[in-house]
């Protein structure tokens, strides 16, 4: 199994069932600051946004293009859904078009928070953002439930059988509990 191709349209749900949830909320729920790293569901959903250019921008030798970590690339949710989604479809692209031999490619990138240099393969920065995204739902998901959300189930074998790749054949609702 190729799990970079899995989980970078596993990403891809996963972002849209959250943007889901927050279109549904007030303005203010979804800009009240709920004590998480970057504050808000607004706040959170421009971060991850900001981190896919980022390290994308990395990973193509270009300027970062930030200038910090919580930067408001979007102030209204539409704009930044349009945006995560061009992203999540040039992400899955370039999974997509990677050779092994592209992501054992080491790539040099400025850090930052100090400066200094870093270098990297191009595979283990697509887990290291890919893990990023799944580490900001998780805080977005408690936000969403502080503010009275159901949320559903974005674990990845939620994702394999709606999508059709887990279980037998035809499959489209787990017969797994996770816990």
């Amino acid at each position: 199994m190729d799990y970079l191709p899995l989980m970078a349209r596993y990403n891809q749900w996963a972002n849209g069932l959250i943007h889901d949830l927050a279109a549904a909320m007030l303005d203010d729920e979804y800009r009240r600051d709920r004590k998480a790293f970057f504050g808000s569901v607004h706040a959170t959903l421009n971060h991850l946004l900001l981190v896919d250019y980022l390290w994308t921008n990395r990973m193509q030798e270009k300027p970062n293009g930030c200038g910090a970590l919580d930067d408001i690339l979007h102030d209204d949710l539409a704009g930044l859904r349009a945006a995560q989604n061009k992203q999540d479809a040039w992400f899955i692209d370039y999974v997509d078009s990677r050779t092994p031999g592209d992501l054992a490619r080491p790539f040099v990138y400025t850090n930052m928070v100090g400066g200094g240099e870093s270098e990297v393969r191009v595979g283990h920065a697509l887990l290291t953002l890919l893990n990023h995204q799944t580490h900001h739902r998780g805080q977005i998901t408690a936000m969403l439930t502080q503010a009275g959300l159901e949320t559903p189930d974005i674990d990845v074998i939620y994702y394999m059988y709606t999508a059709g790749v887990a279980g037998p054949e035809g499959t489209t609702k787990p017969n797994v509990r996770m816990i």
